[in-house]
């Protein structure tokens, strides 16, 4: 076989190599934070709540690996404990912006007409607002706490779904196999959800890998904020807030948090890489 005829292999395993890779990494990262945030009772050295003031500000040391911050508390205990809060905010705050995109799009892509244009009217009034700036006011308006964040994602968050499968949707319903299903006598519904969806949803999953990424930021802003998790409870947001005024003196307190923030982004965003190009979406 020519140098010629191998060149074209060679890059193609490479490319099939550089997938592989990124799926590893990307989901042995989530993987790797689903495990700590299910055994974090078991292996969480110290309460995470427990306080004691003869232990306060310690540096990094064997008995507290990532050190106390200014109540005494074990900060590798609270970044285990946290790490259940925040992976919980980034699935959750995903999954129901899916539902309800997903839903909207596909209902507003198949009929079209003026439910087409009305669900669409009002996802030009949702995108005309800064998106975090929305998202603040709703929780101001509900009060405080994780319900109010995930009820403030659900209302904000679909919109990008919607447009997505939309815009799938309107292509879709002319192909020839959802032609034929209609000519069969096939239920909207049916055709809708069985025949078209599945075929239009590649690119919302792959979206929701990034989303993640935005939620999980976003959970950790408003918590920095005092509008999210609320002491004393475990939270990498309100960890790096808490540490804030410690910042020269014990920056322990905020970068251990901080990173875990930063590696479990990463790892959705990895994840997102490898599903879109494993599902061809970003070619």
């Amino acid at each position: 076989m020519s140098l010629q005829a191998t060149a074209p292999v060679s890059i193609a395993w490479r490319h099939l190599l550089g997938k592989r890779l990124t799926l590893v990494i990307g989901g042995g990262i989530l993987l790797f934070f689903l495990l700590v945030a299910l055994g974090a009772p078991l292996i969480a050295p110290y309460d995470p709540i427990l306080q004691n003031a003869d232990v306060r500000l310690q540096a990094p040391s064997w008995l507290h690996p990532f050190g106390t911050d200014n109540f005494g508390r074990d900060i590798l205990s609270r970044v285990l404990w946290g790490t259940r809060i925040d992976l919980q905010i980034a699935v959750i705050g995903v999954v129901f912006p899916f539902l309800i995109g997903t839903t909207i799009g596909t209902i507003a892509g198949f009929f079209g007409g003026v439910i087409d244009a009305v669900f669409m009217r009002i996802v030009d009034i949702i995108l005309a607002f800064p998106f975090l700036v929305l998202m603040l006011s709703i929780i101001a308006i509900l009060g405080p706490g994780l319900s109010s964040f995930y009820i403030a994602m659900a209302l904000v968050g679909w919109v990008s779904y919607a447009r997505l499968i939309r815009a799938q949707m309107l292509v879709l319903k002319n192909s020839d196999y959802a032609v034929a299903a209609v000519s069969l006598g096939f239920s909207r519904f049916r055709i809708m959800f069985r025949h078209l969806l599945p075929n239009a949803i590649a690119g919302s999953i792959v979206f929701s890998m990034s989303d993640a990424v935005l939620v999980l930021l976003s959970g950790a802003a408003v918590s920095y904020l005092g509008l999210g998790v609320q002491p004393p409870l475990a939270e990498w947001g309100v960890m790096v807030a808490e540490g804030q005024s410690f910042i020269t003196t014990a920056w322990w307190i905020t970068l251990f948090p901080g990173l875990s923030i930063v590696c479990l982004a990463f790892g959705f965003s990895m994840l997102g890489d490898a599903l879109g190009e494993l599902l061809g979406v970003h070619e």
